[in-house]
């Protein structure tokens, strides 16, 4: 049977790829203490964007995290993944293929990273490859990131993957207790096609 034709818990998804400089996988039991360590080391940061990490988890929830989020991936009902540093294995962040609609097939992706790794350019080396990723391995036929209007950096990443902005969603969401605008980025299989010749 064509892989498009399975359910989605049948198909084959290799649970982790490589980038340049990244190993990127599904997390695992036993990752808790590492995400946590990478996730209270970024709080400050990541405060504002991502309501989980206010207050940062205690390394019990991290580990939660890890079960459920391989446990989700195994069902394909969300592909959460871990960003890691290839040799040294130090998580820089978190990333993966959400709001997943298998019947098109589109997905959003979404990703944070580690305060200490940042302005490297991992997270856009890691978007480029889950975007690869998405069209090449899951024959995906939309790809969409969407941020606040008023996160700079990671409006950059997608703008450096290549993603095309598709639209503002206005007073789409909430930044600590205000109203904002949701930036909506994506590709297709042409763009992707055009950014890969």
């Amino acid at each position: 049977m064509n892989q498009s034709m399975k359910p989605p818990i049948l198909r084959e998804i290799p649970d982790s790829f490589e980038t340049e400089r990244l190993l990127i996988r599904c997390p695992m039991p036993g990752d808790g203490a590492a995400v946590n360590a990478a996730v209270v080391e970024s709080a400050i940061e990541l405060k504002p964007w991502m309501p989980w990490a206010d207050p940062p988890p205690t390394v019990d929830q991290s580990e939660e995290f890890a079960r459920k989020a391989r446990a989700h991936f195994i069902e394909r009902s969300d592909l959460p993944l871990l960003m890691l540093l290839k040799g040294t294995g130090e998580i820089v962040g978190g990333t993966g293929f959400h709001r997943i609609k298998w019947e098109v097939p589109a997905f959003e992706i979404g990703y944070w990273c580690r305060t200490s790794l940042t302005g490297r350019g991992l997270v856009t080396e890691a978007i480029r490859g889950m975007t690869k990723f998405a069209f090449e391995t899951m024959a995906a036929s939309r790809v969409e990131i969407r941020c606040a209007d008023t996160n700079l950096r990671s409006r950059r990443v997608a703008e450096r993957a290549g993603y095309t902005l598709e639209g503002i969603l206005r007073n789409n969401g909430l930044t600590q207790g205000a109203l904002r605008n949701t930036l909506l980025f994506s590709m297709v299989p042409a763009e992707y096609e055009r950014m890969t010749r």
